[in-house]
């Protein structure tokens, strides 16, 4: 009876040994997966400011050239 109890043990040690290497490969996986996705957002950020740069400049120009450059 002792020796059915020390496996249990150890096998329920191995399996939540098993479970905590597992948490930290996925846990690895989504943060790295967390670091691309902030990439691409300040890609974007980038380009919308950019955009909005050319915008607000060109509306600008259009402004100018109407009222004093006409």
């Amino acid at each position: 009876m002792a020796k059915k109890r020390i496996n249990t043990i150890s096998s329920a040690h191995q399996r939540i040994d098993d479970h905590e290497k597992l948490c930290r490969i996925m846990q690895r996986e989504t943060n790295n997966k967390i670091n691309e996705v902030k990439k691409s957002i300040i890609r974007l950020e980038k380009f919308v400011i950019y955009g909005m740069i050319m915008l607000i400049s060109g509306m600008g120009t259009i402004i100018y050239k109407l009222t004093l450059g006409g």
